[in-house]
């Protein structure tokens, strides 16, 4: 088994113990973290704690983890917002809160759950058992369009224009500040964080090179609607790029402030535009979908208070 310790700071006073745990250990789901609680897996000062409690400052608790059981991906009958679909391959609108693949604290309910069944376990096979037909992922919390191989030869093909940097994709997302430019590049290595190995930053240790193009679509003083283009593609690129910058995704609870924005449900991030050409019809394809409900709320709710 494995134990993770987390002590409350001043600034963390007063939230309720899941609430905090979530935004601690990101790994782990809100619904896990309650249900270790009432398996009496967490523990604060070596006492078993609710879900309810609040927390206080110099809390130190511990999460202990059981050992990972084998997780097997089954097919779910769960919708999906298919934008295309052939033979070949399929391009989906993952909405927000729903995780790509199954892993320990999210062992259904994803992306490739629903996919199995759709497609009645016609998937690529080189993303193994667990993965798919999974060319490439997108965070739980983001929103939009990804591409899903039937076929290991289209999955072959798309994974090399990945590996090239030949496939389009295009991602809005809603930033902290007032970027000072109306353009601009974030050229900066991503590695695995040394302090957190649940977090990615920008380091020379052991990372691989990474770019993002980012251009201003909207302002609004103390926020900035972007659209980043991204011409590699490292795990949480745009979130650790623009937070290394000085301009974190508003709702992010990892690389944004810590006084999050909750009603957001996660970082403000919509993979808008992708496009790539068809490995085995050689067509070339683009797509774009809309801004999800969650995003054009909270635009119309900027737009408001900037007019103010």
């Amino acid at each position: 088994m494995q134990t993770l310790e987390f002590t409350a700071t001043p600034q963390d006073a007063g939230q309720r113990m899941d609430r905090w745990l979530s935004d601690c250990c990101s790994e782990l789901s809100r619904s896990a973290l309650q249900a270790l609680m009432e398996q009496g897996m967490v523990l604060r000062q070596g006492g078993p704690v609710n879900k309810k409690e609040k927390v206080a400052a110099g809390d130190t608790v511990q999460i202990t983890l059981p050992d990972p059981q084998p997780i097997e991906a089954i097919p779910q009958p769960i919708p999906l917002d298919i934008v295309y679909e052939d033979e070949h391959l399929l391009v989906v609108n993952k909405p927000k809160g729903m995780v790509v693949h199954p892993a320990p604290g999210n062992p259904d309910g994803t992306l490739v759950n629903a996919l199995l069944y759709h497609c009645a376990g016609g998937l690529s096979g080189i993303g193994g058992a667990i993965r798919p037909g999974i060319v490439h992922r997108i965070d739980k919390d983001t929103s939009g369009l990804l591409v899903v191989a039937k076929d290991d030869a289209t999955h072959q093909g798309l994974s090399e224009q990945m590996a090239v940097h030949d496939i389009h994709r295009v991602y809005h997302a809603v930033v902290y500040g007032n970027l000072k430019e109306d353009c601009g590049t974030v050229d900066a290595p991503i590695g695995r964080d040394p302090k957190d190995r649940k977090k990615m930053t920008v380091t020379l240790t052991n990372s691989k090179p990474a770019r993002t193009h980012w251009r201003v679509l909207e302002r609004f003083g103390n926020f900035t609607y972007i659209a980043c283009q991204l011409e590699t593609g490292r795990t949480h690129q745009i979130r650790v790029h623009m937070a290394s910058i000085g301009h974190p995704l508003a709702g992010d609870s990892v690389y944004g402030p810590r006084n999050v924005i909750r009603f957001l449900n996660g970082q403000c991030l919509h993979a808008k535009e992708l496009g790539f050409v068809h490995p085995i019809t050689g067509e070339a394809l683009r797509f774009d979908s809309e801004l999800p409900p969650y995003f054009q709320d909270y635009l119309t709710r900027l737009r408001k208070e900037h007019r103010r």
